[in-house]
């Protein structure tokens, strides 16, 4: 899946590419903020009819995770910045010299002249797109401090974590936390998604790829909206989130859960709890970021 719709990869057919090996990482140290969750027994996945079974999200199964630590938020611009600084890291996309922007984020001139990817002609591969500038050359993140960051590969996010030792969550730990408590449902507050009328996530509204209902696309603050019953913000929509697992046995590619902001239910109705994609852990895109456990 790693050339799906929700995010392409580096084995999306745009461009010349080279595998990197891992980053080296600096010695890790204390995160602060992270909540302590119990642990125990739980439904884990979907025989939902708008699930997609083809991407492994049911049988509804019991899991049991025990008692762990997991971020309230996705990692932010300023916290990646602050491990950056610290190590030196250089992100994969910065070493590619490109990574994948939605093209309704770019300028009318960029967006035309970037390569498309086959199959998906709303992304489009940028070069000097990275986590400092989202939408390449001329785009900054100065006033995106408390967005989550993105442009970051599955090698960077585990970077990040060996610098602040942390570790990803494992999708059942991610599921578990982004249940917020409540038992098969769809979204981490219940079943409706917008309750009263009230929008509870970031994704597209509108007609996808070309209008946005919703003002300017993108991602957005990471305490948008309210937190669930465990206290985790943006769970669903905003970015999608890395874990530790790799999408199947022998799969190469890693599990991504939570959904993006370009998720809409004409195409990528990902942005449920129990909802998975994946992507080829040295891959990053506008909508593709982390949060951390320990």
């Amino acid at each position: 899946m790693s050339s799906s719709c929700c995010t392409p990869g580096h084995d999306s057919p745009a461009g010349a590419l080279t595998l990197l090996a891992a980053p080296v990482v600096a010695a890790p140290r204390a995160v602060r903020g992270l909540l302590d969750l119990p642990g125990g027994r739980f439904l884990m996945g979907t025989d939902d009819a708008d699930g997609f079974p083809a991407d492994g999200e049911g049988p509804v199964r019991e899991v049991e995770v025990a008692p762990f630590r997991i971020a309230p938020t996705t990692v932010t611009n300023a916290q990646y910045a602050t491990f950056v600084k610290a190590t030196g890291h250089v992100t994969e996309a910065e070493d590619f010299g490109f990574s994948f922007v939605f093209a309704g984020l770019l300028p009318d001139e960029l967006a035309a002249s970037a390569p498309a990817v086959d199959g998906v002609p709303w992304w489009r591969a940028v070069s000097g797109a990275s986590w400092r500038h989202p939408e390449g050359p001329g785009s900054s993140i100065a006033s995106r401090q408390n967005h989550p960051v993105v442009h970051v590969s599955w090698n960077d996010a585990v970077a990040y974590c060996g610098w602040s030792g942390t570790r990803l969550p494992t999708e059942a730990e991610w599921e578990y936390a982004a249940r917020g408590g409540l038992e098969g449902r769809r979204y981490p507050w219940g079943d409706d998604l917008a309750p009263g009328g009230r929008v509870l996530l970031n994704i597209w509204q509108g007609d996808f790829p070309t209008i946005h209902t919703a003002g300017r696309t993108g991602t957005v603050p990471v305490k948008s909206y309210r937190p669930n019953g465990h206290g985790l913000y943006n769970a669903v929509g905003n970015v999608w989130e890395w874990s530790a697992d790799r999408f199947a046995p022998g799969h190469p590619s890693r599990a991504m859960r939570g959904g993006s902001f370009l998720c809409h239910d004409s195409y990528c109705n990902r942005y449920r709890v129990a909802a998975r994609s994946s992507n080829t852990p040295d891959s990053s895109t506008s909508n593709i970021g982390f949060r951390v456990a320990a």
